[in-house]
């Protein structure tokens, strides 16, 4: 079982930056695929970044490419998303989840969820 809490949301105006942590309980967290997903409103949940468990690779949606970075720290149970020149439309809330595959574009193949924590970008 794998607990995760996510912080470091807020409110922050356009072209400025946010760091994003989630922190998973449970001894297995480095041999989980991380991930961090967003939703706004009306729209349906997706994948922004993910990370293999050894942190060699990482995957990043074409929206957030080049702005944001995804890393993790096995010995801390956490995972980051730095988000830079951030845009209105990041606006969202967004999401860790874990998952024991690879298959990372897909939201029904997580194993784990956070509450998500809100990011509003003003313009």
């Amino acid at each position: 079982q794998v607990q995760l809490v996510e912080s470091g949301g807020g409110l922050v105006q356009a072209g400025g930056s946010l760091r994003l942590s989630c922190a998973a309980s449970g001894r297995t967290f480095s041999s989980y695929f991380m991930s961090w997903f967003r939703q706004a409103p009306g729209k349906e949940r997706e994948f922004i970044a993910g990370i293999k468990w050894s942190g060699d690779r990482t995957y990043y949606a074409e929206s957030v490419k080049g702005r944001f970075t995804i890393s993790r720290d096995n010995a801390k149970n956490t995972v980051y998303l730095q988000m830079n020149s951030l845009k209105p439309e990041d606006t969202a809330v967004y999401y860790c989840a874990a998952q024991t595959g690879t298959t990372y574009y897909v939201t029904e193949l997580y194993d784990y969820w956070g509450q998500g924590t809100q990011v509003t970008v003003s313009s």
